[in-house]
């Protein structure tokens, strides 16, 4: 079931502008990964989608969906407090979305969805944290999900190790503009939890997420990760029990891989 958090006084439309900004400031061309798998919405699964927002965070995707199509409907899920209280404060009015807390390591996550299938499953930025087995894994449990005909997107850091100079020049670049933007007094990762955790309604979920992830500011939690290219990404999505499967989009570091059923 579906969990419903208020609370008086928090200015989620804030929250939600001030996550949006600080994840802009790691990547700039977030709208444009947005954009190119809402596209891929439309063009396989149609305008009215039922939709799974995997590891939603505060929605970010989810309100993407929404705005795009209108009778488009969504449940997120994910584990961390701190978000999902911006998220059901944000989305209060919003019946046409509801929100599901889950651990994504737990092998009966799936039972705590509403529904037993969806027409798009979708997740940005957020897989990278599990290691290579465990996201195999839930390629596999993702495709149970995802009706004939649906598809599956996954937008996140995939790098190209065999370009080591294009990679270094895009980091320097890309290092030179964050520098540029923090001195503007665009906040990181790390002040925005610092923020988040001060906060008079958020600082009991966020004392509650630090506990989860034990590791209350750094840009990763404490885990190991994966760190895979685009190629091996397409080889789990078939292996996994899609059809088809390939990127969709990219830029220089990140890539939006699509499994279609």
């Amino acid at each position: 079931m579906t969990e419903t958090i208020t609370a008086a006084g928090a200015d989620w439309r804030a929250w939600q502008a001030s996550w949006d900004r600080q994840q802009e400031w790691y990547m700039p061309d977030r709208e444009e990964r947005f954009r190119a798998m809402l596209d891929m919405v439309e063009a396989t699964v149609g305008p009215a989608p039922r939709v799974l927002d995997l590891a939603c965070g505060t929605g970010s995707i989810s309100d993407r969906v929404l705005a795009r199509f209108p009778e488009a409907t969504s449940t997120g899920v994910d584990l961390d407090p701190a978000l999902l209280t911006i998220a059901r404060g944000y989305f209060a009015d919003e019946r046409r979305v509801e929100f599901v807390t889950a651990d994504l390591r737990d092998p009966e996550w799936r039972s705590k969805l509403p529904h037993a299938s969806y027409d798009a499953v979708l997740t940005a930025t957020a897989l990278h944290w599990l290691n290579s087995d465990a996201l195999s894994t839930l390629y596999g449990q993702v495709a149970e999900l995802v009706r004939e005909g649906g598809v599956f997107m996954n937008a996140d850091h995939m790098p190209v190790p065999s370009t080591p100079r294009i990679n270094a020049a895009e980091r320097r670049f890309r290092k030179a503009r964050q520098e540029r933007e923090r001195a503007e007094g665009v906040q990181d990762w790390a002040d925005w939890w610092r923020a988040v955790a001060a906060d008079e309604v958020l600082g009991g979920p966020a004392a509650e997420r630090f506990k989860i992830f034990n590791n209350p500011t750094e840009v990763s939690n404490d885990h190991d990760g994966n760190d895979e290219p685009v190629e091996w990404h397409v080889a789990a999505l078939r292996a996994a029990g899609f059809d088809e499967a390939r990127p969709v989009w990219c830029s220089a570091t990140d890539a939006l891989v699509l499994g279609l059923k």
